[in-house]
C-alpha cells in the first residue's frame, strides 16, 4: 500500500509589519504553527514571519529550505521528501500569497505530479486586496509584474497596457521596487490619457495603507502621494 502522504499547505505571509491577528484567521495559524518542514523564498524573511506568527518550536529546530530559482524535478522532489514521508510542509512566498505571481508555482505544480494533497490557506494577497479596493473591472484584469526599467521601454509598456484596456476593459495590474515607485507613477501621469483611471495601493493591510483611485487629470491635479520606498501596487482601467 503506499504510504499516507503529507499535506503541502501553501501558508500566506503578511505585507507588512503588523500583528498577524489583522491579516490571517486564527485557523491558518493553527495549521501554520503546528508545521515542521517549510519551504521558503527567503529564509531571512520566513523566520521573521514564523516569529510573528508565534510558533512554538525554536526557529532553529525547523525544517527551513529555500527554494532554488532554477530546479529540476530532482530538486523539487528533495524538499517535497517530507511529504512523502508523510509530514505536512509549508510553502512561504516572501510577502503575501505563495504561488501567486510567485515562484513557488513550481513546487505546487510538482507537489500535484506526485499527488501530494495542497491545501491553501486564506490569508492576504495584495493583487486581489487592491483589485477589490481599485472600483475598478473586477471582472477582467492582469497581473503584468514589473514593467521594464528603461524610460523609453517602460513608456511603450504603459501605452500598451493602456491600448489593451481600452480595447478589452480590462484592469492591468503591476507593481515596482518601492524606491521607482514616483517615477513610474510620474511616468502614468506624462503617458496615459487625462481619462483613464488609476489606482494607487500602498502598504496593504498596514496601519500606513492608503489607496485611492482617480482619472489621470485628477492626479494631475492633486498632491503627490508619499509612495517612496513603501510596497506599492499601481492598477490601470482606461476609458
Amino acid at each position: 500500500m503506499k504510504p499516507p502522504s503529507g499535506t503541502l499547505f501553501l501558508v500566506p505571509v503578511s505585507l507588512g509589519d503588523t500583528s498577524w491577528t489583522r491579516f490571517l484567521p486564527a485557523e491558518a495559524q493553527r495549521i501554520a504553527t503546528g508545521i515542521r518542514h517549510f519551504v521558503v523564498e527567503n529564509a531571512k524573511t520566513a523566520r521573521a514571519e514564523l516569529k510573528r506568527l508565534e510558533h512554538p518550536t525554536p526557529l532553529r529546530e525547523l525544517d527551513i529550505r529555500v527554494l532554488p530559482e532554477r530546479d529540476s524535478d530532482a530538486e523539487l522532489d528533495a524538499l517535497l521528501q517530507p511529504a512523502l514521508a508523510g509530514e505536512h510542509i509549508g510553502l512561504m512566498s516572501e510577502a503575501g500569497c505563495p504561488a501567486v505571481a510567485d515562484p513557488g508555482a513550481r513546487l505546487v505544480a510538482r507537489a500535484h505530479a506526485l499527488e501530494i494533497p495542497v491545501r491553501p490557506l486564506v490569508g492576504p494577497s495584495s493583487i486581489l486586496l487592491a483589485l477589490m479596493a481599485s472600483g475598478l473591472n473586477g471582472q477582467s484584469f492582469a497581473f503584468n509584474g514589473y514593467l521594464p526599467v528603461a524610460e523609453g521601454e517602460r513608456d511603450r509598456s504603459i501605452r500598451q497596457l493602456e491600448d489593451e484596456s481600452r480595447r478589452l476593459q480590462r484592469t492591468h495590474i503591476f507593481i515596482e521596487t518601492p524606491y521607482r515607485n514616483e517615477r513610474l507613477h510620474e511616468a502614468l501621469l506624462a503617458v496615459c490619457h487625462p481619462t483613464s483611471r488609476l489606482c494607487v495601493a500602498r502598504n496593504l493591510t498596514t496601519d500606513d495603507e492608503w489607496i485611492r483611485t482617480r482619472s489621470i487629470a485628477e492626479w494631475q491635479r492633486a498632491p503627490k502621494p508619499d509612495l517612496a520606498r513603501r510596497p506599492a501596487l499601481f492598477l490601470i482601467l482606461a476609458r
